[in-house]
């Protein structure tokens, strides 16, 4: 097909300005954005009493805190951060507490307890009173048996102190949530790691998209966009995983079409996600892709929405 010179002119003109706007929609979204990374983990295998998790035959064996994630090399700063415990130890729970004491870039803290056991309530309450503790992460096995033995009652505790809970499982995971949501509308509740489906070249599992939107479809459920990388490199390592977000935007197209620009969230699962990927490569490919949401989406993306769902703490000298 032959192309006249005026409409030749006309579509590269069109072009430059659909990359001048889309240039100008980054740089107005990123020149004061408050990035909370929600999902880190730390520990101290130095500590006296050792660390449960990671193991010592694991590259993560290491000392690991907040200053660490400050040096790290980003494609945009990081302001504050979210830490997730790992540990089953109930008093490392008032270690991250403790950790985050001091440091102003720490704004909330999701422990690990387990609801049903015998000292849940009180627990609960214990760390409750610290304002920076904001929820707690269970697997959803757990939660389970809590929706079988129709126990969810006890995660009412955590609504009750205005906590969240995140989950932290397989594909089935959103499904889960979606069936638990409804019978605890009080309680916000994070779905982890978009449900650690396995991404591949191929498309989303079915199963896997009917769960996301029927969680979605609960106001008092988000999802955390993160461990994509990882899930990636558990397919194919050792391989090393695409860098590109075209490999990426099948699935979070199917978690930001479901969840929309007010439950998604961002969370970087460092360290665990270095052996997939540099922090610098992983966080370029989520924001990459938040940009095109527009400059609003974008930081509700990185802090505001998160802010709705574990309530973190604002602090004096963060930024």
């Amino acid at each position: 097909m032959k192309i006249s010179r005026r409409k030749w002119i006309s579509g590269c003109v069109a072009g430059a300005v659909g990359l001048t706007l889309h240039t100008s929609l980054a740089d107005d979204s990123i020149s004061d954005l408050d990035i909370i990374d929600c999902h880190t983990h730390f520990f101290d295998p130095t500590r006296p009493e050792g660390i449960p998790w990671p193991s010592k035959s694991s590259p993560l064996y290491r000392t690991v805190l907040p200053k660490h994630l400050r040096k790290l090399k980003t494609f945009r700063p990081v302001t504050g951060a979210v830490i997730v415990e790992a540990s089953p130890w109930v008093e490392d729970n008032a270690w991250l507490l403790d950790l985050a004491k001091d440091d102003p870039f720490v704004v909330g803290i999701v422990g690990r307890l387990e609801p049903g056991g015998s000292d849940f309530a009180k627990n609960v309450k214990r760390f409750a009173a610290n304002s920076l503790y904001r929820g707690i992460r269970i697997g959803v096995q757990l939660l389970k048996k809590l929706l079988e033995a129709e126990n969810l009652t006890v995660l009412k505790i955590l609504a009750d102190h205005d906590l969240a809970l995140d989950v932290n499982g397989g594909p089935e995971t959103p499904g889960i949530l979606a069936k638990v949501a409804g019978k605890v509308p009080g309680l916000r509740i994070v779905q982890n790691h978009i449900g650690n489906v396995r991404v591949t070249s191929g498309p989303p599992p079915a199963g896997w998209r009917v769960g996301i939107r029927a969680a979605a479809e609960h106001t008092n459920v988000f999802c955390k966009i993160s461990a994509l990388l990882e899930s990636a490199w558990a397919v194919q390592k050792p391989i090393p995983v695409s860098k590109d977000l075209e490999f990426y935007r099948p699935y979070l197209d199917v978690v930001w079409d479901a969840f929309g620009d007010d439950r998604v969230i961002y969370g970087s699962n460092w360290p665990v996600s270095e052996k997939a990927s540099t922090y610098e490569a992983l966080q370029r490919i989520y924001l990459e892709y938040a940009f095109e949401k527009g400059g609003e989406a974008t930081r509700k993306f990185c802090s505001l929405n998160a802010k709705k769902a574990y309530k973190w703490v604002e602090r004096l000298g963060r930024i």
